[in-house]
C-alpha cells in the first residue's frame, strides 16, 4: 500500500478511528493486524519474513538476558545476526554477488555457472531487519532489557507508518510508547496532519514531477549530452530529497496523529557546510545506526589515524551496499567515504587557508561557499546513485561538459520540443523550478525555528490561507501516477 494512494487515504482514517475506539489493552492487537495488512498489500506471503525475524529476535533477546555468561549471550546474538542478515543477503544480495563472481570467472576463462535466484525483493526488508537487529545488539550490550510481551515486540518490528522506509527506530525509544495509553488529541492530530500534507506536497507535487524529466534522461542517457544531463542531475538531487523526506514526514505525521513520536530523519541537508554535517542531516536514522552499530564497534576515531580512515571507508562502503545490490551504490558510498577522509586529511591546511583570508571568517560569504561546495560534492555522487549502471554514470559525467547552453535555450523555447525531448512541457519545466525554489524558501524560513512554529505565530487568516494553499497545490499540481517511493527498492 502506497502512502500516495486512494487505498491509504481510506485505510488511515479507519485505523485512527478504530484505534481510539478500542480499549487500550487491545490496541496492540489491532495495530499489529493493521500493520500486517498494510505490508501484505504488496505481497502477502512476504509477511512470513517479518514473522520469522520477529520470532527469532524475540527468542534471542530473552535467551541473551537469561544467559549466565557472555559466551552464551554471544551465541544468541550470532543467531539474530545470521537470521536477519541471512534473509537480507538471500533476497537482496545473493544474485549481485553471484553475478559479480560470474564476471570474474569469465574473465579468468573459468567456465563455472554461478547460481541465481529470481526473487522479488521484499519491500522494506533493509529497514525492518536493521530495526530489529538494533534491538538484539542493545540487549546483548545491556542497554535495555529483553521485551517479554511478544505482541508489543511484533508491533515494534512492524509498526506500519515506518515499516517499509523508516525512520529506523531504536527499541529504547519506540517500544515504551506502545505501553502508554494515548488519548485522542486535537493538537497531535493537527500537527500530524499538517506534517503529512507537507510530506504529500513534497512527494506528489515536487518529487513525482521532477521524476518525469529525471527518468526520461537517465534511462536514455546515451541520447543526451550537455545541459540536459546537468539539469537532470540537479533535478534528481531534489527529487530524492523530496521523495524520501516526504515519506518520512508522512510516516512521522501519521504516527503523531495516533500519539506516537518518531525521530526526525532530515534537517535541511542541502544547507550543510561539510560532508560530515550533511550526514548529520540526511537520513539521520540510518547514519546514526551505522555510527552506533558499525563505526564505533570498529573503533571509531579512538584508534590510529590510518585505522580511523579505514573505519570510515568501511562504514560508507557498507552504507552504499545497504542502499542497493549494484556497484553504482558501492561507488557512491566509497565517494562519500573518500570525501570524509580527504576532509580530515586536509583539515589543518584548509584552516590555514581560511585564517589567511580573515575577511571571510564567520561571514555569509564563507557559509555560502561551504554550502555551495558541499552541495556539488553531493551532487557529483548522486550521479552514481541514480545511474542504471557504472557505464551510464561515466557517460553522464563525461558528457555534461561542454554544457551547450545555447542549444538548450533553443530547445525550451521551441513549441512542443521540450516535452518530446525532456518529458516536460515548457510550463511544467518552469513550474518544477519554481516549486523547488518555494521549498528552499521554506527551508530558509526554518533556519531559526520549525515551520509549524512559524505558522502557528501567524494570524488565523494567514494560517488557513497556507493550509488551503497546500491542499489546492496538491489537487492542482500533483502528479497522480502512483509512483513508488524511491527508497522502497532498498
Amino acid at each position: 500500500m502506497l502512502f500516495n494512494s486512494l487505498h491509504f487515504v481510506v485505510f488511515f482514517p479507519i485505523v485512527v478511528i478504530l484505534y481510539f475506539s478500542i480499549p487500550h489493552r487491545f490496541r496492540w492487537i489491532f495495530l499489529v493486524a493493521a500493520s500486517y495488512y498494510f505490508y501484505m498489500c504488496w505481497k502477502a506471503e512476504y509477511i512470513l519474513l517479518i514473522l520469522a525475524s520477529t520470532l527469532v529476535d524475540y527468542f534471542a533477546g530473552i535467551k541473551m538476558e537469561e544467559a549466565t555468561t557472555k559466551k552464551i549471550r554471544r551465541r544468541f546474538l550470532i543467531l539474530s545476526l545470521c537470521s536477519n542478515l541471512g534473509l537480507l543477503f538471500t533476497f537482496k544480495y545473493f544474485n549481485f554477488f553471484s553475478d559479480s563472481f560470474q564476471i570474474v570467472f569469465d574473465s579468468l576463462n573459468l567456465f563455472i555457472d554461478s547460481p541465481t535466484f529470481r526473487l522479488l525483493l521484499p519491500v522494506g526488508i533493509s529497514f525492518y531487519t536493521f530495526q530489529t537487529l538494533s534491538y538484539s545488539i542493545d540487549v546483548f550490550m545491556g542497554k535495555r532489557k529483553a521485551e517479554r510481551h511478544l505482541g508489543y515486540f511484533a508491533l515494534y518490528v512492524s509498526f506500519f507508518p515506518q515499516l517499509v522506509a523508516g525512520p529506523i527506530e531504536r527499541s529504547t525509544r519506540l517500544l515504551p510508547q506502545f505501553f502508554e495509553k494515548h488519548e485522542f488529541s486535537l493538537k497531535n492530530a493537527g500537527d500530524g496532519i499538517k506534517l503529512m500534507l507537507w510530506g504529500f506536497f513534497k512527494k506528489v507535487v515536487i518529487a513525482d514531477r521532477l521524476a518525469i524529466l529525471v527518468n526520461q534522461i537517465y534511462n536514455n542517457s546515451d541520447l543526451y549530452e550537455g545541459f540536459p544531463l546537468l539539469l537532470a542531475t540537479y533535478f534528481f538531487a531534489f527529487q530524492i530529497f523530496c521523495d524520501f523526506s516526504g515519506y518520512s514526514d508522512i510516516a512521522i505525521g501519521a504516527a503523531k496523529v495516533m500519539g506516537f513520536d518518531l525521530m526526525e530523519n532530515f534537517k535541511r541537508p542541502y544547507y550543510a557546510k561539510s560532508i560530515s554535517e550533511f550526514w548529520k542531516r540526511w537520513h539521520i536514522s540510518l547514519s546514526t545506526w551505522f555510527r552506533d552499530y558499525l563505526y564505533i564497534p570498529l573503533g571509531g576515531n579512538r584508534v590510529s589515524k590510518r585505522r580511523w580512515y579505514i573505519n570510515l571507508f568501511i562504514t560508507f562502503l557498507v552504507s552504499g551496499l545497504w542502499h542497493g545490490a549494484n556497484w553504482t551504490f558501492v561507488i557512491w558510498g566509497a565517494i562519500h567515504g573518500f570525501y570524509l577522509i580527504f576532509a580530515i586529511w586536509t583539515g589543518k591546511i584548509m584552516s590555514k587557508v581560511y585564517n589567511f583570508f580573515r575577511l571571510f571568517q564567520g561571514s555569509w560569504i564563507r557559509k555560502f561557499v561551504d554550502v555551495f561546495l558541499t552541495f556539488h560534492l553531493v551532487l557529483f555522487a548522486w550521479v552514481f546513485f541514480r545511474a542504471n549502471s557504472l557505464a551510464d554514470a561515466f557517460h553522464i559525467l563525461g558528457s555534461i561538459f561542454p554544457l551547450q547552453l545555447g542549444e538548450f535555450v533553443k530547445l525550451v523555447t521551441s513549441s512542443g520540443a521540450t516535452e518530446a525531448v525532456l518529458g516536460l512541457k515548457n510550463r511544467e519545466l518552469l513550474l518544477s523550478v519554481l516549486l523547488v525554489g518555494f521549498m528552499e524558501w521554506i527551508h530558509l524560513m526554518q533556519r531559526n525555528q520549525r515551520m509549524r512554529t512559524f505558522i502557528s505565530q501567524q494570524p488565523l487568516i494567514i494560517r488557513w490561507a497556507i493550509y488551503y494553499g497546500v491542499i489546492i497545490a496538491l489537487i492542482s499540481f500533483g502528479e497522480y501516477r502512483m509512483q513508488e517511493f524511491i527508497y522502497f527498492q532498498f
